[in-house]
Order: structure tokens, then C-alpha cells, then sequence
């Protein structure tokens, strides 16, 4: 404790010192499912239709990662140093990829995702990998060689093609399994057909384009190489070009920047763009210019730009029930997205319903239902209602479409509250499913809600029952009560949730150690509105002080006094219950001539146990009389959870 010296001479103004002791609607679609890749690139994207497996070379990595549709991964096959290109035999049974940093092209079992074989290739940096009738044709450099593994001893074929010098960058190709002998082939601003039915590859036709290719596929038939292209002079597309004398036949529309097409077995095309702010996968039926279908990659990364897809990741599902795509963000984070469903329009389907209406009172709720292909008059809805009587929803009469595709049906809302209608077309074999809904609010009676003991104060500590009482109701007596002291360190609690008694009351206990807020809450019913009322009690700080370096009591009238020499300095210890940055008060008044007279205060903080110890320097002389009290201040001492509260006085005579 410290000290300060204290004058006789100067009683009046005795100075004194301390130490504390202590609605619907549709257009761009979403991904239908999103997983991040353990990956550092994505070189190339291939799709087991049997298995439902998705294999993906990281060329970064040197690794092959093996997922399910979903993107889990199943598998994953390391020591292969810049693997890229990936191609599935005919039947699934094996995956060949192409190992650039060993020069060699390795088989995996698709059963086990175990590695089966490694084919020497004696080429350099084999690259992309298509397999057509039974030989593995990879493209290293600007060259072409084979793998036939229809020998006893697998035979690796070089410089397949005839027409050397003709390509003079890395070698795209693309293939189908419905056109056999085709092989079709891309660098740069070139492309080629070949027929590879027999031994070698023989040049169908071969010519420049005024564009760079980025990536291409054949399409089922045989009759088309889709490429994607980056644009110049002639905006963006897909570009199909005849296998027969690469005249251009079609030009699929897409947004900046084309970097991926795949052809599904149906001969729908999949279309990607390098985009940040435009969709990022056009779907498109087989030779319709207009897409179908769209699909905008979310901002998953830490720019203003969305995710990106990356160039050549993009596959069908042989079912062409799905797309698999890969995109990555701008910290490096590669992410497989799944795309069901994508050859089927995604028709809008809106609900308008009034904004208000009156219980069990007729009201008309209306809607459309568009498409790119109109659908046909007559077609069925699900209607579906859902209020506080039936918040698992109740189905309703089926609504019909008109021939413009609107529609319309009637309803009398059984319960007040929010009423929502949910509309729901589910889809045929080219339009996807699609759910439309609005909300009405209903009108409810209001009832009484009221709380006792709003406004009193009461001592610490002291049990005080709170009692809520409930007007008239419909089905719903069910009353909460909760307590929120004052303070930020006590949350809102639940003290009782129980139905009203026969005379509409509830009653819950509050122990008052702090000022409180009680609320009562009806959560309302069908025909009566919800309410909630507060009631807010205040409660005494608890205050006791103890006195110590006296030498005796005694008492001057009725009242009772602390002896103490008078060089001895008065200990006075107050507790008091304790809150985080509390002061107490400590106030001293000096007898004089008949009156007590202020001689000031001082506030001094509580230690953790609440208690804080205030040492008086002894005055020096006897006959001296004093008193002093410790008190809580509302706001002055530091907090605002407790009602102003002041302590008892302490008196003291000092003498010989």
C-alpha cells in the first residue's frame, strides 16, 4: 500500500491515498459440384465412363491424380516427370499417358490404378495421346509415331507422317471411337486428317488457317474437326471444319478466350474460354450455333477476376450426362467441377404472389415458365404451400401451363404469417428441372403480451420471479422467457419455455447480481401475431467493508466507532462483487464542530477477487473523528452493470 502525509492542521481537507490489494429464376447455371485437386498443373483431363473415374496429369507434379465424378480422390501415381497427355483404351481397361521428362508412355490398369507397362519410345517429349483402333498415336515435336500393342512385343512407330516440315510446333490430335482410321491433327495455324486404318498415317488433306488452334476434337461422325481458336480478325468461336477439304462448315459462338473443346458422343460440343468475367463452359447440341446451356466458375481466389478454366481441361462423361472441367484461381488453387445435366436448356420459371393478403381469404398467384424451345400448353407444375401449420410444405392441385407458358392458380391461405408458394417444373428428356417461389404475408390478429416488475430495484442477489401473461390465442400458449444481464462477459439465456397456465401466465426466477433485461416471447400461431415485450429490473452492487489497525470499538451514542492511536494508519478493505475495470468509490468526511464535512473521494480499482484495500495516514493528533464509505457508482466506476449503490459509513476516533 502507499501512503501520503496527512496535516491536523489541515483537517477539513484531509487528503488520503490507496494501493488496491486486488423468387425463381435461371440463365447462367453454377457447377452442380466443385472439389479442389491436389495439384500443381493440370496438363490433360480423361473420363472412364465404366469405372466413373477421372484421371488427371500434373505435369508440375509429375503425377496422375484419380478421381470419382465428384472429385474425390481415389488414386494417386507419382515418378512421372512432366506427364501430360492422357488417352483411355477401347474397352477402359487401361489409361496410357505421355511421360515428356522420360520419353516413354505408361500404361495404368484402370481396376487397381496400378501401373502395367512403360513403352520406350526413343522420341523426344511425347506429348498428346489419342487412341484409335487399338494404337496408342502420340505426337512428339512436330512429328507423329504410333504404339501398337496388337503384337506379342509392343512396336513403337516414328515419323509416321509423310508430310515433313508441315507442322512446326508441338502436335495437337483428336480422334473418335465411332469414326475408326481417323486421326486428326493441329499445330499452330495448321491442321490435318489422316487415315490411319492401315500402317503409318496417310494425308487425307492438310491446310493453314488464318487462326492459332488451342485445342481440338472429331466429332462422331468423322466429318468435322472443332477447334478452339483465339479469335483474331474474326471475334470468337468454335470453328468446325470438314474432314473432307477443311472448308469451314460451322463456327460455334463463345466468349474471349477459346481454350478447349470436347465433342461428346452424341456430337454435342463443349466449348471453354480463358474468362474472368464471361461464362467460362458453353454447351451446345450438335450443330445448333446457339449455346444451351452455360456455366459461370465462381471467384474462389484473390482478385476481382472469377476462376479460370484451364486450357484443354475439359471432358464429357461417355454418357454425356456430365462435363468435367478443371479450373484454377489466382493463387494456383485447381479446382474438378462437375456439370450435369448440360445438353438440357434451363428453362426460367417465375412466381409472382400478393404481397399481402387477409387469412382464409382467396388469393391468385401467377407465374411463366420460359424456355429457349417453347414447351408445350398444358404443362404440369407442382404447387407446393408452405406456412407455420405446414413447415414441411403441403402439395397443392397441380397448376397447368398456357400456351405462352404462363400460368395462374387460386388458394385461401389457412394460416396467417409468411405463406410461401413454391412452383416446380421437373424436367423432361431436354429441359432441365426448375423451381420458382414467392412469399405472401398473411394477416394475423394481435394479442397481449405482458412482463411484471418492470423498473424496480432490488438488492444483490436477491430471487425475483418475473411473470409473462398471454392474451387470447389460437392453438399456440407456448410463452419463452429469457434473461440478458447487463455486461458483455453473460450471453442471453433461456429461462423458461413453457405453455401459459389456465389464467395465461408463466412465471421464471431471475437471481439479480446485475441489472437485466427480460423478455417474454410468443412466437405466434396461425391467426394471432407473434410479440415480444422486455421488462428491465436493476440490480444493487454487493458492498461490504471491513476495518483493521484499530485498537478497539466502542460507541458514541448510538453509533458505533473504530478506536485507533493516533499515529496509526486505518486500514479499510471493501469487497465488492467483482466485474472486468471495476472501481469502487472511497469517500472520507471529517467531523467538525458539530457537522461532517466532505472532505473528497477517490476511486480505486477492485483486484480480481473484488476486494480493494484504501491505508489513511495517521493524522498525528488524538481527538479527531472521521468516516468514510466504499460505493458503486454507475458509469463513474468503470461499468454499467449494476444500479448506483453505496456502501455503509465507517466511523473513527483517533486518540492518545
Amino acid at each position: 500500500m502507499r501512503r501520503r502525509s496527512t496535516s491536523t492542521a489541515t483537517a477539513l481537507a484531509v487528503l488520503f491515498s490507496s494501493a488496491a490489494l486486488a423468387a425463381g429464376t435461371a440463365g447462367v447455371a453454377a457447377a452442380d459440384s466443385a472439389r479442389v485437386l491436389p495439384v500443381k498443373s493440370v496438363g490433360d483431363i480423361v473420363v472412364d465412363g465404366v469405372h466413373r473415374r477421372v484421371y488427371l496429369s500434373d505435369p508440375t507434379g509429375g503425377k496422375i491424380v484419380v478421381t470419382d465424378y465428384a472429385g474425390a480422390v481415389k488414386a494417386t501415381l507419382t515418378g512421372l516427370p512432366g506427364v501430360t497427355g492422357l488417352a483411355l483404351s477401347a474397352d477402359s481397361g487401361q489409361v496410357y499417358a505421355a511421360v515428356k521428362g522420360s520419353d516413354r508412355i505408361v500404361s495404368v490398369e484402370t481396376q487397381t490404378y496400378t501401373q502395367t507397362a512403360s513403352y520406350e519410345l526413343g522420341a523426344d517429349a511425347p506429348s498428346d495421346l489419342e487412341v484409335v483402333d487399338g494404337r496408342v498415336w502420340f505426337g512428339y515435336g512436330s512429328n507423329l509415331g504410333s504404339l501398337d500393342l496388337s503384337t506379342a512385343e509392343p512396336v513403337v512407330h516414328l515419323d509416321q507422317k509423310a508430310d515433313a516440315g508441315f507442322f512446326t510446333g508441338p502436335m495437337l490430335l483428336g480422334s473418335d471411337p465411332a469414326a475408326p482410321g481417323v486421326l486428326v491433327a493441329g499445330s499452330g495455324g495448321t491442321l490435318a486428317v489422316y487415315d490411319v486404318s492401315a500402317d503409318g498415317a496417310v494425308l487425307r488433306v492438310k491446310g493453314s488457317m488464318d487462326t492459332s488452334v488451342k485445342q481440338l476434337d472429331l466429332t462422331p461422325d468423322g466429318g468435322q474437326v472443332i477447334t478452339s481458336w483465339d479469335g483474331t480478325g474474326n471475334g470468337y468461336g468454335l470453328p468446325a471444319y470438314s474432314t473432307t477439304d477443311l472448308t469451314e462448315v460451322a463456327s460455334y459462338p463463345i466468349d474471349a478466350y477459346p481454350n478447349a473443346v470436347a465433342v461428346a458422343p452424341d456430337g454435342s460440343v463443349a466449348g471453354g474460354s480463358f474468362s474472368w468475367y464471361e461464362p467460362d463452359v458453353h454447351i451446345h447440341r450438335p450443330g445448333d450455333l446457339t449455346s444451351v446451356r452455360e456455366y459461370d466458375f465462381p471467384n474462389t481466389g484473390d482478385s476481382s477476376g472469377a476462376d479460370t478454366l484451364v486450357d484443354g481441361a475439359l471432358a464429357w462423361a461417355p454418357d454425356a450426362g456430365r462435363v468435367l472441367a478443371v479450373s484454377v484461381n489466382t493463387a494456383g488453387t485447381y479446382t474438378l467441377r462437375a456439370m450435369t445435366d448440360p445438353t438440357k436448356e434451363l428453362p426460367t420459371l417465375k412466381v409472382s404472389a400478393p404481397a399481402t393478403s387477409a387469412r382464409a381469404k382467396k388469393l391468385t398467384v401467377t407465374g411463366k415458365l420460359t424456355s429457349k424451345v417453347p414447351l408445350a400448353a398444358g404443362t404440369g407444375l407442382t404447387v407446393t404451400r408452405t406456412d407455420i401449420e405446414s413447415p414441411n410444405g403441403k402439395t397443392l392441385p397441380a397448376a397447368t401451363t398456357k400456351a405462352d407458358g404462363s400460368f395462374s392458380f387460386t388458394d385461401t391461405p389457412p394460416a396467417g404469417g409468411k405463406v410461401t408458394y413454391k412452383v416446380s417444373y421437373a424436367g423432361d428428356a431436354t429441359h432441365a428441372t426448375a423451381v420458382g417461389s414467392d412469399s405472401v404475408q398473411v394477416s394475423r390478429k394481435a394479442t397481449a403480451l405482458s412482463l411484471t416488475n418492470n423498473g424496480k430495484l432490488y438488492s444483490y442477489g436477491k430471487d425475483v420471479s418475473f411473470t409473462a401473461h398471454l392474451g387470447t390465442t389460437y392453438k399456440n400458449r407456448t410463452v419463452e422467457i429469457y434473461a440478458d444481464p447487463f455486461g458483455t462477459d453473460k450471453p442471453k439465456k433461456l429461462l423458461k419455455k413453457a405453455r401459459v397456465n389456465s389464467h395465461g401466465n408463466l412465471s421464471a426466477t431471475v437471481d439479480m447480481t446485475r441489472d437485466t433485461t427480460v423478455t417474454a416471447v410468443f412466437a405466434g400461431d396461425a391467426r394471432y401475431a407473434g410479440k415480444t415485450t422486455k421488462s428491465t429490473a436493476y440490480a444493487r452492487a454487493r458492498i461490504s467493508t471491513s476495518v483493521s489497525k484499530h485498537y478497539r470499538t466502542g460507541r458514541i451514542g448510538s453509533t458505533k466507532y473504530y478506536y485507533f492511536r493516533k499515529n496509526t494508519d486505518p486500514v479499510f478493505t471493501t469487497t465488492m462483487n467483482y466485474y472486468a475495470g471495476r472501481k469502487q468509490r472511497f469517500e472520507l468526511e471529517v467531523y467538525y464542530q458539530g457537522r461532517w464535512y466532505d472532505s473528497g473521494s477517490e476511486y480505486f480499482a477492485l483486484g480480481t477477487s473484488g476486494k480493494s484495500a484504501v491505508r489513511l495516514e495517521a493524522p498525528g493528533e488524538s481527538g479527531i473523528r472521521a468516516r468514510m464509505r466504499s460505493s458503486y457508482i454507475n458509469g463513474s466506476s468503470g461499468d454499467t452493470v449494476n444500479s448506483t449503490t453505496y456502501g455503509p459509513w465507517k466511523y473513527m476516533a483517533f486518540t492518545n
